[in-house]
């Protein structure tokens, strides 16, 4: 007869430990470990004789996952081009960040090719009701349900006919009643997890669990929710700003890294098509400590105006603060300032702005963060007319990025006539377009002399020589 024994499981990796300790061994995470109970069947009993599995070549027949297009162009290029059949999509984020109004549109969406469930575990009918009838929707024809069990899910979505999309909300609401601990622990998400995963690709719908996050940002759970899913997505954002980041983080049928661009209305969700134009929409002509960056996400190249503000400092330490960038990158940028350029930042508070809430992780951003800085401390404004993008290295050098001939087109569609880019590698040939004034940055000092000490260049901002 099996008994039960006692297993301590780390929530960031899963390693299981034999008693409580603080830290895990594995990942070196504190106070990650939660009890867990696990039969153990004694050796030689319970092992049945397995089957011989079959082993084929690399090359055969393919059979081509077919996709649902649900019509709301960003949702779809960030799964890459549609929500494939039979997969399983992880979609997380903060609270009130706008998860629940995205699917419900989305589902209602999808319900005019293929049936769509929408099972709440949070919400009640009547709650869910009222955010499709603000949303518009409470005429779709969608299968609503509110339900935490997951037996009786599973026992109810084998029994339906022509299920195409499902959509559990949330994950950590879920329960498996042959385990005895409560909802939203490790042993429930993940065991919840696996079983509705297993049905939806036994019968061959997409299924899209919603996940809560943890105050670090992370999912909620144990890791090895992300693993088992075939798509992971952050819905991220400011609450203070309308604007909603879509971002792929893993894709089994599609490229990583993609982002979509939603702005929150009264009426819910609504696409943007050119968030460059709406991120730069709030700009006020040209002021000190201002420089627009020309990025990629994905397959997509958004302009995006950075801020910089230095003020003498008060204290003994100055202050470092920056939103929507790397703090670590920061503190490189300024000490190559210092060490290459000769410029004294050790006085001074130095705050970091990405404006409309976006958050930019890519190198290129480097000499664009470099020039609002030294516009900032010269208070020199750079001309609004002006992009700017390239990497800085530790020496001052400034090295080229990928795909330039994109973001020049970008920057050309939205009306901007000059560009500070990195010079061209010598093994690197780049498409520049002719329409746009240029000027090569090889390394951290010329942008430095582009910027003028009098006053009446000043007042006329700096241009391009």
């Amino acid at each position: 007869m099996a008994k039960k024994i006692t297993k301590f499981i780390c929530g960031n990796c899963g390693t299981s430990h034999t008693k409580w300790v603080g830290q895990c061994e594995n990942c070196h995470e504190w106070n990650t470990l939660v009890q867990e109970d696990i039969e153990n069947i004694p050796k030689g009993l319970g092992h049945a004789q397995g089957t011989q599995i079959e082993f084929v070549g690399l090359k055969g027949k393919m059979d081509v996952a077919p996709r649902v297009i649900s019509n709301i162009n960003e949702f779809d290029r960030v799964c890459g081009g549609g929500v494939v059949l039979g997969s399983a999509i992880l979609v997380g984020g903060d609270p009130g960040i706008g998860k629940s109004t995205l699917l419900l549109q989305l589902v209602s969406q999808v319900s005019t090719k293929a049936r769509c469930i929408y099972i709440s575990g949070e919400e009640s009918i009547d709650q869910v009701r009222i955010r499709a009838n603000r949303l518009g929707l409470f005429e779709e024809e969608i299968s609503l349900a509110s339900a935490t069990n997951v037996r009786d899910i599973i026992s109810t979505l084998e029994k339906a006919n022509d299920v195409g999309l499902v959509v559990i909300d949330s994950i950590q609401t879920m329960y498996v009643d042959t385990l005895d601990s409560a909802p939203g622990t490790i042993s429930q998400v993940r065991t919840s997890a696996q079983e509705l995963i297993r049905v939806a690709k036994k019968n061959n719908f997409t299924l899209l669990l919603v996940g809560h996050v943890t105050k670090e940002g992370a999912i909620a759970g144990p890791r090895v929710l992300e693993h088992i899913v075939d798509t992971v997505l952050y819905f991220e954002g400011d609450l203070s700003h309308q604007f909603r980041i879509l971002r792929a983080i893993k894709n089994r049928f599609g490229p990583t890294d993609e982002i979509g661009v939603f702005e929150m209305t009264h009426s819910g969700l609504t696409e943007v098509e050119n968030p460059s134009a709406l991120f730069l929409g709030q700009r006020r002509g040209e002021t000190s400590g201002a420089a627009v960056f020309a990025g990629i996400e994905g397959s997509r190249t958004i302009l995006v105006e950075i801020e910089a503000l230095v003020v003498p400092s008060s204290f003994g330490t100055p202050r470092r603060a920056v939103v929507g960038w790397d703090t670590g990158r920061l503190s490189v940028i300024l000490a190559v300032l210092e060490a290459r350029c000769g410029l004294q930042f050790g006085n001074h508070d130095v705050y970091l702005n990405v404006a409309g809430g976006l958050r930019i992780s890519e190198p290129a951003a480097d000499l664009a963060v470099a020039a609002a800085l030294i516009s900032a401390l010269k208070d020199e404004p750079i001309t609004s007319e002006t992009v700017i993008f390239g990497e800085i290295g530790l020496s001052g050098e400034v090295r080229p990025v990928g795909q330039m001939d994109l973001r020049f087109k970008e920057a050309q569609k939205l009306g901007f006539t000059n560009a500070y880019f990195p010079g061209h590698h010598q093994n690197q040939k780049q498409k520049i377009n002719k329409s746009i004034k240029t000027k090569e940055i090889r390394h951290i000092g010329d942008l430095i002399c582009l910027f003028s000490i009098t006053s009446t260049k000043r007042d006329k901002g700096l241009g391009i020589a």
